[in-house]
Protein backbone atom coordinates (compact mmCIF):
# COMPACT_ATOMS: atom_id res chain seq x y z
CA UNK A 1 0.00 0.00 0.00
CA UNK A 2 1.15 3.47 -0.84
CA UNK A 3 1.23 5.79 2.22
CA UNK A 4 2.19 8.94 2.79
CA UNK A 5 4.40 9.84 6.33
CA UNK A 6 3.60 12.87 8.43
CA UNK A 7 6.45 14.59 8.92
CA UNK A 8 5.40 16.14 12.70
CA UNK A 9 4.62 13.18 14.37
CA UNK A 10 5.90 10.48 11.68
CA UNK A 11 2.13 8.42 11.36
CA UNK A 12 1.21 7.03 8.00
CA UNK A 13 -2.04 7.75 6.49
CA UNK A 14 -3.15 5.50 2.85
CA UNK A 15 -2.17 7.52 -0.31
CA UNK A 16 -3.99 7.20 -3.02
CA UNK A 17 -2.74 6.56 -6.65
CA UNK A 18 -4.54 9.39 -8.19
CA UNK A 19 -3.89 11.96 -5.33
CA UNK A 20 -0.69 13.91 -4.74
CA UNK A 21 1.84 13.29 -2.27
CA UNK A 22 1.12 16.46 -0.55
CA UNK A 23 -2.18 17.61 -1.49
CA UNK A 24 -3.09 21.54 -1.25
CA UNK A 25 -5.13 21.85 1.98
CA UNK A 26 -3.85 18.75 3.61
CA UNK A 27 -3.60 18.21 7.17
CA UNK A 28 -2.24 15.55 9.13
CA UNK A 29 -5.13 13.18 11.14
CA UNK A 30 -3.30 12.28 14.27
CA UNK A 31 -1.29 15.92 15.22
CA UNK A 32 -3.36 18.51 12.56
CA UNK A 33 0.23 19.60 10.95
CA UNK A 34 -0.48 20.67 7.86
CA UNK A 35 2.68 22.51 5.52
CA UNK A 36 2.27 25.59 5.00
CA UNK A 37 1.77 26.12 0.75
CA UNK A 38 3.89 29.25 -1.07
CA UNK A 39 3.31 29.76 -4.62
CA UNK A 40 1.42 27.06 -5.17
CA UNK A 41 4.12 24.35 -3.50
CA UNK A 42 4.43 22.71 -0.33
CA UNK A 43 6.95 23.68 2.35
CA UNK A 44 7.64 20.93 4.27
CA UNK A 45 11.39 22.28 5.69
CA UNK A 46 10.11 26.07 5.50
CA UNK A 47 13.37 26.84 7.94
CA UNK A 48 15.70 25.45 5.11
CA UNK A 49 13.92 27.43 2.36
CA UNK A 50 16.76 28.97 0.02
CA UNK A 51 19.42 29.18 3.13
CA UNK A 52 23.13 28.32 1.98
CA UNK A 53 22.85 25.17 3.39
CA UNK A 54 24.01 22.11 0.79
CA UNK A 55 23.74 24.94 -2.77
CA UNK A 56 23.96 28.22 -3.21
CA UNK A 57 20.22 29.33 -4.04
CA UNK A 58 21.31 32.37 -6.00
CA UNK A 59 23.01 29.73 -8.72
CA UNK A 60 19.70 28.11 -10.19
CA UNK A 61 19.23 30.66 -12.54
CA UNK A 62 22.79 30.63 -13.83
CA UNK A 63 22.72 26.93 -13.86
CA UNK A 64 20.11 27.04 -16.83
CA UNK A 65 21.58 29.39 -18.88
CA UNK A 66 24.12 26.58 -18.82
CA UNK A 67 23.04 22.84 -18.85
CA UNK A 68 21.08 22.48 -22.31
CA UNK A 69 24.19 21.68 -24.74
CA UNK A 70 26.79 21.20 -22.05
CA UNK A 71 29.39 18.56 -22.59
CA UNK A 72 28.51 16.82 -18.82
CA UNK A 73 24.93 17.71 -18.29
CA UNK A 74 23.63 16.56 -21.39
CA UNK A 75 24.98 13.31 -21.76
CA UNK A 76 24.66 12.83 -17.98
CA UNK A 77 20.85 12.86 -18.84
CA UNK A 78 21.32 10.09 -21.98
CA UNK A 79 22.96 7.93 -19.16
CA UNK A 80 20.34 8.34 -16.27
CA UNK A 81 17.84 7.82 -18.95
CA UNK A 82 19.09 4.75 -20.64
CA UNK A 83 19.63 2.98 -16.93
CA UNK A 84 16.37 3.56 -15.90
CA UNK A 85 14.69 2.12 -18.65
CA UNK A 86 17.10 -1.00 -18.81
CA UNK A 87 16.27 -1.68 -15.18
CA UNK A 88 12.80 -0.10 -14.27
CA UNK A 89 11.06 -0.04 -17.74
CA UNK A 90 7.65 -1.30 -15.19
CA UNK A 91 8.03 1.76 -13.17
CA UNK A 92 5.04 4.27 -13.27
CA UNK A 93 6.02 6.56 -10.24
CA UNK A 94 8.91 8.81 -10.30
CA UNK A 95 10.72 11.16 -6.85
CA UNK A 96 13.49 12.90 -8.22
CA UNK A 97 15.51 14.24 -4.44
CA UNK A 98 17.01 17.78 -4.87
CA UNK A 99 15.50 18.04 -8.77
CA UNK A 100 17.43 21.76 -9.26
CA UNK A 101 16.30 23.63 -12.44
CA UNK A 102 14.20 20.49 -13.49
CA UNK A 103 16.67 19.91 -16.14
CA UNK A 104 17.32 15.73 -15.17
CA UNK A 105 13.10 15.50 -15.52
CA UNK A 106 13.06 15.66 -19.20
CA UNK A 107 13.12 12.27 -20.31
CA UNK A 108 11.00 11.39 -17.35
CA UNK A 109 8.26 13.62 -18.23
CA UNK A 110 8.32 13.52 -22.15
CA UNK A 111 8.28 9.16 -21.85
CA UNK A 112 4.52 9.74 -20.92
CA UNK A 113 4.92 6.52 -18.77
CA UNK A 114 4.90 7.87 -15.85
CA UNK A 115 1.49 8.46 -13.88
CA UNK A 116 3.15 10.28 -10.77
CA UNK A 117 6.12 12.02 -11.01
CA UNK A 118 7.37 14.38 -8.13
CA UNK A 119 10.29 17.10 -8.07
CA UNK A 120 11.26 18.09 -4.30
CA UNK A 121 13.95 20.95 -3.85
CA UNK A 122 15.13 21.98 -0.53
CA UNK A 123 15.34 25.65 -2.05
CA UNK A 124 12.10 27.66 -3.71
CA UNK A 125 14.21 29.07 -5.91
CA UNK A 126 15.02 25.85 -8.04
CA UNK A 127 11.63 25.42 -7.63
CA UNK A 128 10.30 28.07 -9.43
CA UNK A 129 12.75 27.59 -12.40
CA UNK A 130 12.02 23.43 -12.81
CA UNK A 131 8.19 24.39 -12.75
CA UNK A 132 8.29 27.42 -15.58
CA UNK A 133 9.81 24.12 -17.87
CA UNK A 134 7.14 21.21 -16.66
CA UNK A 135 4.18 23.34 -15.27
CA UNK A 136 1.67 20.92 -13.86
CA UNK A 137 3.21 17.87 -15.51
CA UNK A 138 5.15 17.48 -12.14
CA UNK A 139 4.11 17.57 -8.65
CA UNK A 140 6.64 19.98 -6.56
CA UNK A 141 7.31 19.74 -3.04
CA UNK A 142 10.07 21.49 -0.89
CA UNK A 143 11.54 19.11 1.10
CA UNK A 144 14.33 18.03 3.28
CA UNK A 145 16.25 14.83 1.37
CA UNK A 146 16.57 13.66 5.49
CA UNK A 147 12.83 13.94 5.85
CA UNK A 148 10.68 12.33 2.85
CA UNK A 149 7.01 12.38 2.90
CA UNK A 150 6.44 8.93 1.86
CA UNK A 151 6.64 4.95 2.73
CA UNK A 152 6.36 2.30 0.07
CA UNK A 153 4.91 4.50 -2.54
CA UNK A 154 7.45 4.73 -5.69
CA UNK A 155 9.00 2.63 -8.33
CA UNK A 156 11.90 5.21 -9.10
CA UNK A 157 13.83 7.51 -6.85
CA UNK A 158 16.50 9.40 -8.58
CA UNK A 159 19.20 11.64 -6.51
CA UNK A 160 22.01 13.13 -9.10
CA UNK A 161 24.63 15.07 -7.56
CA UNK A 162 22.55 15.35 -4.27
CA UNK A 163 23.90 13.73 -1.32
CA UNK A 164 27.83 14.72 -1.60
CA UNK A 165 26.01 18.14 -0.38
CA UNK A 166 24.39 16.48 2.63
CA UNK A 167 26.46 15.08 5.34
CA UNK A 168 24.07 12.61 7.14
CA UNK A 169 24.34 11.14 3.23
CA UNK A 170 23.49 7.54 4.92
CA UNK A 171 19.76 9.37 6.59
CA UNK A 172 19.08 10.31 3.25
CA UNK A 173 19.89 6.66 1.58
CA UNK A 174 17.41 4.92 4.37
CA UNK A 175 14.33 7.86 3.49
CA UNK A 176 15.21 6.95 0.20
CA UNK A 177 14.95 2.97 0.81
CA UNK A 178 11.51 3.22 3.03
CA UNK A 179 10.17 5.55 0.38
CA UNK A 180 10.48 3.13 -2.44
CA UNK A 181 7.92 0.24 -2.75
CA UNK A 182 9.45 -3.51 -2.89
CA UNK A 183 11.18 -4.25 -5.89
CA UNK A 184 11.56 -0.07 -6.39
CA UNK A 185 14.75 1.26 -7.72
CA UNK A 186 17.25 4.08 -7.42
CA UNK A 187 19.48 6.06 -9.47
CA UNK A 188 22.39 7.75 -7.75
CA UNK A 189 25.35 9.98 -8.96
CA UNK A 190 28.08 11.63 -7.00
CA UNK A 191 31.19 13.00 -7.52
CA UNK A 192 34.02 10.41 -7.13
CA UNK A 193 37.66 9.99 -5.57
CA UNK A 194 39.04 12.54 -3.14
CA UNK A 195 42.41 13.23 -4.65
CA UNK A 196 40.02 15.42 -7.95
CA UNK A 197 39.11 17.66 -4.51
CA UNK A 198 39.25 21.03 -5.55
CA UNK A 199 38.17 24.89 -5.50
CA UNK A 200 35.41 23.69 -7.41
CA UNK A 201 33.96 21.35 -4.46
CA UNK A 202 34.20 24.23 -1.98
CA UNK A 203 32.32 26.58 -4.36
CA UNK A 204 29.37 23.65 -4.63
CA UNK A 205 29.24 23.40 -1.06
CA UNK A 206 30.70 19.08 -1.40
CA UNK A 207 30.81 17.65 1.83
CA UNK A 208 32.58 14.81 0.27
CA UNK A 209 34.16 13.28 -2.74
CA UNK A 210 33.19 9.17 -2.65
CA UNK A 211 35.91 6.47 -2.71
CA UNK A 212 35.60 3.53 -5.01
CA UNK A 213 33.34 1.22 -3.61
CA UNK A 214 31.71 4.07 -0.67
CA UNK A 215 28.56 4.56 -2.22
CA UNK A 216 27.66 1.26 -2.97
CA UNK A 217 28.78 -0.04 0.70
CA UNK A 218 26.15 2.69 1.85
CA UNK A 219 23.13 1.69 -0.82
CA UNK A 220 23.85 -2.01 0.56
CA UNK A 221 23.41 -0.67 4.29
CA UNK A 222 20.14 0.64 3.59
CA UNK A 223 18.56 -1.83 2.44
CA UNK A 224 19.13 -1.54 -0.96
CA UNK A 225 20.99 -4.09 -3.76
CA UNK A 226 23.31 -2.72 -6.14
CA UNK A 227 22.61 -3.88 -9.61
CA UNK A 228 24.48 -1.76 -11.69
CA UNK A 229 27.71 0.26 -11.08
CA UNK A 230 30.27 2.40 -13.82
CA UNK A 231 32.11 5.89 -13.43
CA UNK A 232 31.12 8.85 -15.88
CA UNK A 233 33.62 11.34 -16.68
CA UNK A 234 35.70 8.59 -17.82
CA UNK A 235 37.68 9.07 -20.90
CA UNK A 236 38.20 12.90 -19.76
CA UNK A 237 40.35 11.71 -16.76
CA UNK A 238 43.41 13.24 -17.79
CA UNK A 239 41.76 16.84 -18.16
CA UNK A 240 40.32 16.81 -14.72
CA UNK A 241 43.54 15.88 -13.08
CA UNK A 242 45.79 18.50 -15.78
CA UNK A 243 42.84 21.00 -14.88
CA UNK A 244 43.39 20.70 -11.09
CA UNK A 245 47.26 20.54 -11.16
CA UNK A 246 47.36 23.87 -13.38
CA UNK A 247 45.17 25.33 -11.30
CA UNK A 248 47.29 24.31 -8.04
CA UNK A 249 50.40 25.94 -9.43
CA UNK A 250 48.54 29.02 -11.05
CA UNK A 251 45.38 29.54 -8.78
CA UNK A 252 43.66 30.80 -11.58
CA UNK A 253 40.24 31.14 -11.43
CA UNK A 254 40.44 31.76 -15.24
CA UNK A 255 40.93 27.56 -15.18
CA UNK A 256 38.07 26.76 -13.02
CA UNK A 257 35.87 28.60 -15.62
CA UNK A 258 37.35 26.75 -18.47
CA UNK A 259 36.59 23.61 -17.16
CA UNK A 260 33.10 24.44 -15.90
CA UNK A 261 32.39 26.39 -19.02
CA UNK A 262 34.81 25.29 -22.17
CA UNK A 263 35.09 27.49 -25.10
CA UNK A 264 32.31 26.06 -28.03
CA UNK A 265 34.30 23.88 -29.72
CA UNK A 266 35.83 22.71 -26.82
CA UNK A 267 32.49 22.19 -25.42
CA UNK A 268 31.50 20.21 -28.40
CA UNK A 269 34.46 17.88 -28.65
CA UNK A 270 34.03 16.90 -24.56
CA UNK A 271 30.25 16.18 -25.24
CA UNK A 272 31.43 13.42 -28.33
CA UNK A 273 33.75 12.33 -25.93
CA UNK A 274 31.22 11.43 -23.15
CA UNK A 275 28.66 10.57 -25.61
CA UNK A 276 31.11 7.80 -26.67
CA UNK A 277 31.17 6.88 -23.32
CA UNK A 278 27.87 7.00 -22.00
CA UNK A 279 26.98 4.12 -24.98
CA UNK A 280 29.70 1.84 -23.70
CA UNK A 281 28.12 2.65 -20.39
CA UNK A 282 24.74 1.13 -21.27
CA UNK A 283 25.72 -1.33 -23.22
CA UNK A 284 27.46 -3.33 -19.99
CA UNK A 285 31.04 -2.08 -20.06
CA UNK A 286 30.84 -0.46 -16.82
CA UNK A 287 34.06 2.27 -16.51
CA UNK A 288 36.12 1.52 -13.79
CA UNK A 289 37.60 5.13 -12.98
CA UNK A 290 36.24 8.52 -13.48
CA UNK A 291 34.77 11.88 -11.83
CA UNK A 292 31.62 10.74 -10.78
CA UNK A 293 30.27 7.33 -9.51
CA UNK A 294 27.30 6.16 -10.63
CA UNK A 295 24.84 3.80 -9.40
CA UNK A 296 21.37 1.61 -10.04
CA UNK A 297 20.34 -0.31 -6.87
CA UNK A 298 17.29 -2.35 -6.07
CA UNK A 299 14.91 -2.66 -3.02
CA UNK A 300 14.34 -6.13 -1.83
Amino acid sequence: MFMRLCLNCRRTSPLAVSEHLVPAGWACIACGWRPEIVDDIPMCAPALADTSNGFDPAAFSELERWEEGHFWFEPRNTLIAGLAMQHFPEARSYLEVGCGTGFVLEPFVKSGRYARIVGSELHPSGLRVARQRWGHAVEWLQLDARALPARGAFDLVGAYDVIEHIAEDELVLREISAALRPAGGVILSVPQHPFLWSDADDAAKHVRRYRMGELEAKVNAAGLTVVASTSFMSLPLPLMLTSRFLRGRSGSARVAEVEVRPPRLVNSVLRSILTLEVKVALAGLPWPIGGSRVVVARKA
